[in-house]
């Protein structure tokens, strides 16, 4: 027990000690966290607040002492800076608040002119509505609709018009039937079969033959008789030993036509004449209301304005040969004038006694005029005076037959052919009866003078010359009343050369359009009495494209160097679809003064083709103008200078395309390149690219995609003709006929189309050429040097009307394009020659380019030696198909003042071109 107690107690002391110890521990270290900091603040503060504010260590420093320190200098400029910035920032926010109210502000009002502006837009359209109900109407009421005239077809019982009081009376008016030939009716024609009625056996084969053959390539005839407006019967020629029938059987046969209803209205009796004298067995038989065309009338006989005076058919079944043609220059020949004839002054030996019935008995015992004396005084008196070498002779070795006080022809057409071709000048003297007033002896000696060049010089103005309503002769024959042959001589040596050249010039133009064949006389016959009763012209025909199928590849690229036009603004580019050229509107307008101007300046046959699709009209100031239709006057942009004047596309045409013709054969890489060079050229309304090789484009060939049509056409043959094709695909007038390896910049065909808008009647090109004479080998040249003048211009890049296409394959002689095959040459320069003949224009070259080049491309036609010679060839003869050198020379050269000249916009103040 005092073991447990005494260890306690002696244990119980340590115990006590460590207690205390931990009190005064935790005492100790409540004094030392509480007092002690006390203390310490106290103290210091009562140190700086003795050392005063400069002597301070521990206080709040003024101003930027603690940013002396070296390791706080940094964060004092970092946030001096963000200080700074979000100072500015403030200031931004506070002015874009102030931006934002002020357009709230604006949004407002937009939102209010938007509205009202709406209301405007709304009262404008109500107005315009409006307005153009109010323009409908009135058109209503001043144009109203009209149906098709009703076409009045024949009847076999159809007792026909009125009768006339005489039948020298009859007139269009008065003995045509206008109801069966309505202004829609197209013309047709139906020509009577010649078994069909009895004198049928008695006309000459060749006038037969010749007719049937002229019938089957004229586009006005119809197998359908009962739509026909005209109805033509040939009556003759008759052969010589053929039998007169009496007038009165002539008529019955003539009442037995199927379609003569009674009075034969709307017929026309046909007579042709291959020889100088021919049967009238038409005088003194009633021919009802039908005309008569034929080339020998007494004045008895004929009726103005409605019976046609012909030309002799002398070439049947022939066509004429150029090569025997000879030329219109020197204008002045051997003989100043010729003549050579005897006069007939009675046929009464050769007539059977009685009563006066045919045509040569009527004549019988009139004497001639005394003119004729004078005639033959006077023209001797200047053969005597030798002051020009004149023939005359007035008695023949071998007269050929001819009508009475009619004078003879004088040997064989050949002899008389190679007298002609000496002379300038050649008589032609009316029949000293004045009621002769046509004879097929004069229409024959007519028919010589222009055929061979001679200048006719008709004496006696009361001859009724060929389709003299129609054909303005004063242009390209001398008409001399009789009384003046005593001032003959004067009046022909007063004329200029210019004169002469002129007048003969336009003679050939009229023997070779009207007279030359068969099928030109029966077309121009058939013109007279359509122009006549004013009837529209059948279209021309224009060539069906038969195009190829073509896949299209990727879209192509536009190559910098050729669409860079720099600053040079081309007028406005349209990013509308294709537009096509205003299609002729004009058909049913034609009026007497048309008809009139275009008979006598058309440039080929446009008795056959008088319009186009196109409507072209050429300058009035122009020698030829074809059938009533012509260029349209173009000149001059919208005016003004600077930008007005440098935007304006040129023209009164306010919108107006042209059409690529590409040729190309067998050269496919080639031609891809060109066609994507044309990639975004402006203006352009397709390309049609004529494929004149008979193997077809690869199968695997990718065509560009250039974003406009591209129409592949397959042709017949291997023919450079084949570019000038009017294609019924060509929609525009402009065309630009270009090779498949000509490289032309895009401001280039710009600028070009933009001087052919103002120029539409003449080709407009890039390379140019021009032609020489020969003075050692006497024949002309082509010369492609750079010269200072020039007379062509390639159609290798070159724009020209479509007009010019129907002229190339349908008007254009047949010759100069058989020429153009043979060698596979010289297209271009045939075109060049026929739009000079028919402008008397020089083409217009633009821009300095002289050729192209086309490094890489395959041999080409120019490249072989005998390019040259045969253009040397084609040259030549072409003028012997023309008779004269139609080209002329020009140093004017268009180029626009701002052509690669860099200017800024707002200066431009100059004109387009000089």
């Amino acid at each position: 027990m005092q073991r447990n107690g005494g260890g306690v107690g002696a244990g119980g002391q340590p115990w006590v000690l460590r207690r205390v110890r931990l009190t005064w521990l935790s005492f100790m270290l409540f004094f030392i966290l509480v007092f002690f900091p006390l203390i310490a603040h106290y103290y210091l503060t009562t140190i700086d607040e003795a050392g005063g504010p400069d002597k301070r260590i521990f206080g709040p420093r003024p101003g930027g002492e603690l940013c002396e320190a070296k390791h706080v200098q940094d964060l004092c400029r970092i946030r001096e800076s963000v200080s700074e910035e979000l100072l500015q920032l403030e200031a931004k926010r506070q002015e874009l608040n102030g931006e934002i109210a002020r357009l709230n502000l604006r949004i407002e009002a937009c939102k209010r002119s938007i509205d009202s502006a709406k209301q405007d837009l709304l009262q404008l359209k109500n107005v315009i509505s409006q307005t153009e109900h109010s323009y409908k109407e009135l058109m209503a009421q001043n144009q109203p609709k009209l149906s098709l005239p009703v076409r009045l077809l024949p009847d076999k019982e159809d007792p026909g018009l009125p009768p006339p009081k005489s039948a020298r009376s009859c007139r269009l008016r008065s003995c045509f039937d206008y109801a069966r030939c309505p202004l829609t009716s197209g013309f047709p024609v139906y020509v009577y079969d010649t078994t069909s009625y009895p004198w049928a056996d008695y006309i000459d084969p060749l006038v037969k033959q010749a007719f049937a053959a002229s019938v089957k390539s004229n586009i006005y005839i119809t197998d359908n008789p009962s739509i026909a407006c005209l109805y033509l019967v040939l009556v003759g020629e008759l052969q010589e030993s053929s039998p007169l029938p009496p007038p009165s059987e002539l008529e019955k046969q003539l009442k037995a036509l199927p379609y003569w209803r009674s009075d034969g209205h709307n017929h026309v009796l046909v007579h042709f004449s291959r020889n100088s004298v021919t049967q009238n067995f038409l005088y003194n038989v009633s021919t009802g209301r039908a005309a008569v065309a034929q080339s020998t009338f007494l004045e008895q006989q004929y009726r103005e304005g409605f019976d046609l005076v012909v030309s002799p058919l002398v070439h049947a079944l022939s066509e004429p040969n150029f090569l025997e043609v000879p030329p219109q220059v020197p204008v002045k020949r051997k003989y100043l004038f010729t003549f050579q004839g005897e006069r007939v002054e009675s046929l009464k030996s050769s007539l059977q006694e009685g009563p006066p019935q045919s045509f040569e008995e009527e004549m019988e015992g009139d004497p001639p005029a005394d003119y004729d004396d004078r005639i033959i005084g006077t023209l001797k008196a200047v053969q005597d005076s030798h002051l020009d070498q004149v023939l005359v002779e007035f008695t023949c070795k071998n007269p050929r037959p001819s009508l009475p006080t009619e004078w003879a022809l004088c040997g064989e057409r050949e002899d008389r052919l190679e007298v002609l071709k000496a002379s300038t000048f050649g008589l032609v003297i009316a029949p000293g009866d004045g009621q002769l007033v046509a004879s097929a002896g004069c229409g024959m000696r007519l028919f010589e003078a222009l055929e061979v060049g001679t200048i006719p010089v008709v004496l006696g103005d009361h001859s009724r010359l060929p389709y003299h309503q129609l054909i303005r002769w004063s242009e390209a024959a001398i008409i001399v009343p009789k009384p003046r042959v005593t001032e003959l001589h004067f009046l022909l040596r007063s004329l200029s050369d210019n004169d002469m050249l002129t007048m003969r010039r336009q003679g050939r133009f009229l023997w070779e359009t009207y007279f030359s064949t068969s099928e030109n006389v029966l077309n121009t016959l058939l013109a007279c009495i359509r122009t006549s009763i004013q009837v529209p012209a059948a279209p021309i025909k224009e060539e069906p494209a038969h195009e190829i199928p073509h896949k299209a590849g990727k879209l192509a690229g536009t190559d910098a160097n050729l669409a860079d036009n720099g600053d040079l603004d081309l007028g406005p580019v349209e990013t509308e679809p294709p537009y096509a050229s205003p299609r002729f509107l004009r058909n049913f307008t034609y009026t007497a003064a048309d008809t009139y101007r275009a008979w006598n300046r058309a440039p080929g046959p446009f008795h056959l083709f008088p319009h186009t699709p196109l409507d072209p009209v050429l300058p009035s100031e122009a020698k030829f103008l074809g059938s009533g239709t012509g260029f349209r006057p173009i000149g001059g942009g919208t005016g003004g200078s600077g930008k007005e004047f440098q935007a304006a596309l040129g023209g009164n045409v306010p919108r107006e395309q042209f059409t690529v013709v590409m040729l190309t054969y067998e050269r496919e890489e080639v031609l891809m390149n060109s066609l994507e060079r044309l990639n975004g050229l402006p203006y352009l309304n397709k390309v049609v690219v004529v494929w004149n090789s008979p193997k077809p484009p690869s199968d695997d060939l990718l065509w560009p995609d250039i974003g406009l049509p591209i129409v592949v056409v397959r042709t017949e043959k291997n023919s450079l003709n084949n570019r000038f094709l009017p294609w019924d695909v060509v929609e525009t007038e402009a065309i630009l006929s270009i090779d498949d390896d000509a490289h032309l910049r895009h401001d280039e065909i710009m600028f070009g189309f933009r001087v052919w808008r103002e120029a539409r009647d003449r080709i407009v090109g890039f390379p140019g050429r021009y032609h020489a004479w020969d003075v050692n080998h006497q024949s002309w040249l082509y010369n492609s040097n750079y010269s200072c003048e020039l007379s062509m211009v390639l159609t290798g890049a070159a724009f020209f009307h479509k007009y010019y296409a129907y002229l190339y394959s349908y008007v254009m002689p047949q010759a100069i394009r058989d020429m153009v095959d043979e060698y596979i040459n010289c297209e271009d320069i045939a075109m060049n020659f026929l739009v000079s003949h028919i402008t008397r224009k020089p083409p217009i070259k633009v821009t300095s380019r002289w050729t192209f080049r086309c490094p890489g491309c395959p041999q080409a036609l120019s490249h072989d030696d005998s390019h040259f010679h045969e253009r040397h060839k084609c040259i030549n003869f072409f003028v012997k198909v023309y008779g004269y050198m139609p080209l002329l020379y020009t140093q004017f050269r268009v180029d626009s003042v701002l052509f690669k000249t860099r200017l800024p916009h707002d200066k431009t103040k100059c004109f387009k071109f000089i």
